[in-house]
């Protein structure tokens, strides 16, 4: 029952903080959350692509997925730094509960 629950606390990212806000006309986007996407939006990627955060699979699934809504465009020139955040968080909703504690055990010691 506690994996259920945590699994079910996994459904957004924290808060990603962008290190380059994007701007939209007046409106400046300085951070995104990212949703758990269901099994239609990853229509035409590779689950191993995401997994092993390459770029072009996290830019293609972002505007998908991404709290506030981001175009193509805008997930394309976010810096490097915010797009490897961002593939953290997309890994990060594909671990088995085994694995998050795993690698939460890592990280604690």
């Amino acid at each position: 029952m506690a994996d259920q629950s945590a699994a079910a606390a996994r459904k957004f990212s924290d808060p990603i903080t962008l290190s380059e806000p994007i701007q939209r006309g007046d409106e400046q986007i300085a951070a995104i959350a990212l949703r758990k996407p269901r099994t239609g939006e990853l229509r035409g990627l590779s689950i191993q692509d995401l997994m092993n955060a390459r770029v072009s699979a996290v830019l293609d699934v972002l505007p998908r997925i991404a709290t506030p809504p981001i175009t193509q465009a805008e997930a394309d020139a976010l810096d490097p730094a915010d797009a490897a955040a961002c593939a953290g968080a997309v890994i990060d909703f594909f671990l088995t509960p085994a694995d998050r504690q795993r690698v939460e055990a890592v990280l604690k010691s």
